[in-house]
């Protein structure tokens, strides 16, 4: 078992590659911002799968990072809920982003239902997105949201601390949002290794 154990490690640490994530199709998920596609090996988000974005503090961009995608899906006539998010959001702002504010739902929630709720509106496959800002989630919890997310056919955003990123994670993709310097790093990403050239604030922000 301990043996098992480290080699997750050592995938999730970027140490090790699996050869068939390398012939992984193409993203149909672009992010919105052409310099973090070419960054990433599938040119946008992993279709049915979690991503992670691990944040220094919040306001420093991390919704607006979305939004092109939330406004492409909402524009589309497909769901995207909100669970637990920590503020609510500001209308004028996600108009202003282009989402249809008519597909947006918001889910209040704490704790173990929060993460419960995340998972059923994954598995629903009724969503085009879910975004989520779990408290204290285990590597189990964030499994479950992965293999909902794939069960859903889904875009799963799990919005988490930067002091997270030390710890291993079964996201399909992992980023972290930093303030000073105000710049995205790739941390993780199916299909390929992580760039390791940071991507400043100003290109996708």
């Amino acid at each position: 078992m301990s043996a098992v154990v480290a080699l997750e490690h050592l995938f999730d640490s970027r140490r090790l590659w699996r050869a068939q994530d390398v012939a992984r199709a193409p993203s149909r998920q672009a992010t919105g911002h052409a310099a973090l596609d070419a960054l990433l090996p599938g040119g946008g988000w992993p279709d049915s799968a979690l991503s992670e974005l691990l944040v220094s503090a919040s306001g420093i961009g991390e919704l607006r990072l979305l939004w092109p995608t939330l406004a492409r899906l909402t524009q589309a006539g497909e769901r995207v809920v909100l669970v637990a998010p920590p503020h609510l959001p500001y209308p004028q702002a996600w108009l202003a982003a282009q989402v249809d504010l008519r597909q947006l739902s918001i889910v209040h929630a704490q704790g173990r239902d929060a993460l419960w709720a995340a998972e059923q509106c994954l598995r629903s496959g009724s969503c085009g997105a879910v975004l989520c800002w779990p408290q204290q989630a285990d590597d189990r919890a964030l499994r479950r949201l992965q293999v909902a997310a794939e069960t859903g056919q889904t875009l799963a955003f799990a919005y988490r601390p930067l002091g997270e990123a030390i710890n291993p994670s079964p996201a399909a993709l992992r980023l972290a949002i930093e303030a000073r310097p105000a710049q995205l790093r790739v941390l993780k990403c199916r299909g390929g290794l992580a760039p390791a050239q940071p991507l400043p604030v100003a290109a996708w922000s």
